[in-house]
């Protein structure tokens, strides 16, 4: 859908990863090839007709060369998966955060619900922060470890593809019990900090803490 169009329809202003107010989030990264990630993407995985679907790690995404340029160029030779989300979100329901950057490639147009770590206050955030992005086909985005986020919202009713990448191992079951620290409290897998809002009863079951306070926003496209 039209970005001009978008904006009518929702009241939360949704700006560009062009836009300076992207820089405290994240950037572009332009100096890639990610045509095999993509190709994949179009020809081997779809959209569930309901809800999302996550797949951290897909090895035929992981044996491109594009894996190694990315561990040496953006993770310093750490380990990285390679793995997408598809679906038909719309709703801001949860954010979470790791300790590393995660890199997202829109297969498709789709909006990104984006707000900073620093505001977290006592396992609380206030949807109120959140500030929505659009992500143009084929752009691809480093999320920086101190940016919330969450699935990817749709622009169009047949849903949304984004190819994710994260140091290796993260949104894999934890292997031991969560801490008493405040912080560990939110903690939903390995390296997966997250914050549910509370609408967002699934998660909630699941074991997620219900930190968010405010609008479950929604991204509106019709």
């Amino acid at each position: 859908m039209n970005l001009d169009v978008l904006k009518r329809l929702n009241k939360l202003a949704i700006k560009e990863v062009t836009d300076f107010e992207f820089q405290a989030y994240g950037r572009v990264l332009t100096d890639y090839d990610f045509s095999g990630l993509i190709s994949y993407m179009e020809t081997e995985t779809e959209i569930p007709a309901e809800g999302n679907i996550y797949v951290p790690s897909v090895q035929a995404m992981e044996e491109l060369p594009i894996k190694d340029t990315l561990e040496f160029d953006i993770y310093g030779e750490m380990q990285i998966e390679i793995g997408y989300c598809n679906g038909r979100n719309s709703n801001l329901n949860g954010l979470e955060y790791h300790k590393g950057s995660e890199i997202n490639i829109a297969v498709t147009d789709m909006i990104l619900l984006l707000g900073k770590v620093q505001n977290i206050r006592d396992n609380r955030y206030m949807s109120s922060q959140v500030e929505a992005f659009y992500i143009p086909k084929g752009t691809a985005v480093e999320l920086y470890a101190t940016s919330l986020h969450f699935a990817p919202c749709k622009t169009v009713p047949e849903g949304f593809k984004c190819v994710v990448i994260l140091p290796w191992g993260t949104n894999l079951p934890l292997s031991r019990p969560i801490g008493k620290s405040i912080e560990t409290q939110t903690l939903f897998a390995k390296n997966k900090w997250l914050l549910a809002h509370p609408e967002r009863k699934v998660l909630i079951e699941k074991g997620a803490y219900p930190g968010i306070i405010g609008e479950n926003i929604e991204i509106i496209i019709s």
